[in-house]
């Protein structure tokens, strides 16, 4: 079986002592990092790498639940990182860009 995929942006891996699958998605430019951690399913483990274009990749990979988010911009976000490690706060979050991008639009 296959352990570890990689993308431009992305790397995602099957853990044999923990039987899970996880994905991990990271931006970095002059601008700052940003990292996205997810829990994936073996489904999508099993299509990661199968796209044309690799932000396909990525778009998979965000179906999954999120497990852990940093970002250290110089644009900033809540403050300077940003930690999710359960259901609500994920949702909060969710909340939070979804606020931010109405804010930008309107």
């Amino acid at each position: 079986m296959e352990k570890e995929k990689h993308g431009n942006n992305w790397t995602a891996y099957y853990d044999s002592d923990t039987k899970r699958y996880f994905a991990e998605i990271m931006y970095t430019s002059r601008e700052g990092r940003e990292q996205y951690d997810y829990e994936i399913t073996a489904d999508i483990f099993n299509r990661l790498g199968k796209f044309k274009e690799d932000v396909d990749n990525e778009r998979l990979i965000k179906t999954a639940k999120m497990a852990y988010s940093f970002e250290n911009t110089m644009y900033g976000t809540l403050g300077p990182e940003r930690v999710v490690w359960d259901d609500d706060a994920n949702e909060a979050m969710k909340n939070h860009d979804r606020k931010k991008k109405g804010r930008k639009n309107g």
